[in-house]
């Protein structure tokens, strides 16, 4: 564990304040939902929640059934990294999501895109993700932005279209009701 110096108090509501620095750096919004954990020796630990986390298997199996499916890499995100892949490009697994793409799933867009037009955007905060078309869409649970799922291909002959669209469209849908129930 890593000793960040700085000392808050509780407040008489038990309200302790995290900083701005530490929130920054760890991608922390308001409203992010926090796990709390304790161990032995009395250390409170808090982890960021990811409902889509507890789903890593399944998101694994159904990354696998997209990329069969349509032939591209599909790639399933919470709303901070990478938890599934499949079809190619296991590097970006466990990745932090790019700003543009934090930007593009909070207002909640769909995009289609290839390398070159005005709204392509790099997957990854890297930006080196080496792909050259992607199908992007937010999985949306009870009304929240929870994660998104995305199809790339770096295959120039092969332009991502209506078909992809429907694609990501419904496995957004479907991930975003499975994780209602």
């Amino acid at each position: 564990m890593k000793a960040t110096g700085i000392v808050r108090r509780i407040d008489d509501l038990g309200r302790i304040v995290i900083p701005k620095e530490i929130r920054r750096t760890l991608r922390i919004r308001e409203s992010d939902p926090l796990e709390i954990f304790t161990d032995r020796e009395g250390e409170i630990i808090l982890k960021k929640y990811s409902p889509i986390g507890e789903m890593n298997t399944f998101a694994k199996q159904y990354a696998e059934s997209l990329c069969q499916v349509s032939g591209h890499v599909a790639l399933i995100a919470d709303r901070d990294q990478f938890i599934a892949v499949s079809g190619g490009f296991k590097s970006i697994l466990g990745k932090s999501l790019s700003r543009e793409l934090e930007e593009k799933i909070n207002n909640r867009e769909l995009l289609i895109a290839s390398k070159g037009d005005k709204n392509f955007i790099p997957l990854t905060q890297e930006g080196t993700d080496g792909f050259i078309h992607e199908a992007i869409s937010p999985i949306i649970c009870e009304g929240d932005v929870i994660g998104v799922v995305a199809l790339v291909s770096n295959n120039e002959k092969i332009r991502m279209g209506e078909v992809e669209q429907k694609l990501i469209q419904s496995a957004s849908g479907f991930l975003g009701r499975q994780m209602e129930q």
